[in-house]
């Protein structure tokens, strides 16, 4: 399957119209996660797809709020100019609205510690961009190298907490002059905050705006007999049958772990 080019129409107009197949779930991902295949007016592409009622709920983010901090990632990403994020849209699917992303095809023994040496300047864009949308996630593997030796940064639902939550692996660069070009961008990004891209922002990142403007079901609790209990959500596939329980760590800091549902 040959892939669209990134950022070219046709991207776009496979994740946004294309019908989407469901061909297997990732796995290690603590959140429901989909490779599909989209199929769109004879083009195919392949994606990833984060249904919203996948999420696993957490402590400290929002419910339901992950699938649109993914899509604000892309945003801000675009805006910089520097292409870290793949193409991330939201948009109805098989198991309901969620993210869907182009998936990066890559070589899944390389992660940061492999391709630092080689990519300097690239991860000096990525220290910055995760201390901008206060990334809570960066882990090694969710830095991946496609076939042109573009890198791209993945999975940033837990990002843009309100707290300041940066959990990253790439240190290497801390406590160096952020270079002039990096600095103009960030201005370009300051500035465009003030306009459509910063109410852009607020609707997703503000909990449940989009879904409401969209007249798409919020995920809440309902009141029965005076308790309150959680809606029953129809089972994803291949859904794991429980949760994790939260756990605090020594000193008293919380884990990003499920709480039970």
């Amino acid at each position: 399957m040959i892939q669209p080019e990134p950022g070219s129409a046709e991207e776009r107009e496979l994740l946004e119209g294309g019908e989407i197949e469901l061909l297997g779930r990732m796995p290690w991902s603590s959140n429901a996660t989909f490779l599909v295949k989209l199929d769109h007016g004879g083009g195919e592409s392949l994606a990833i797809y984060k249904p919203r009622k996948g999420e696993r709920p957490l402590w400290d983010f929002a419910r339901g709020t992950l699938c649109a901090r993914e899509v604000a990632a892309h945003l801000v990403s675009e805006a910089l100019g520097w292409g870290i994020v793949p193409l991330t849209i939201l948009r109805d699917g098989p198991a309901g609205v969620g993210m869907v992303q182009r998936f990066v095809e890559h070589d899944p023994e390389e992660h940061y510690f492999t391709l630092r040496e080689r990519f300097p300047d690239v991860f000096r864009r990525f220290a910055l961009f995760d201390v901008v949308i206060n990334n809570a996630d960066r882990k090694s593997g969710h830095c991946l190298r496609d076939g042109g030796d573009h890198v791209w940064g993945i999975d940033h639902g837990l990002s843009f907490h309100c707290a300041v939550k940066l959990r990253t692996v790439i240190w290497d660069y801390e406590g160096e002059a952020i270079g002039a070009a990096d600095l103009e961008a960030l201005g370009r990004l300051g500035a465009r905050l003030g306009g459509d891209l910063g109410r852009e922002l607020t609707v997703l990142l503000t909990r449940g705006r989009w879904f409401r403007e969209r007249s798409l079901p919020p995920q809440r609790r309902t009141r029965r007999g005076g308790r309150s209990r959680r809606r029953r959500r129809t089972p994803l596939p291949g859904a794991s049958p429980g949760t994790a329980p939260s756990a605090r760590r020594p000193g008293g800091a919380r884990r990003h772990r499920p709480v039970p549902g």
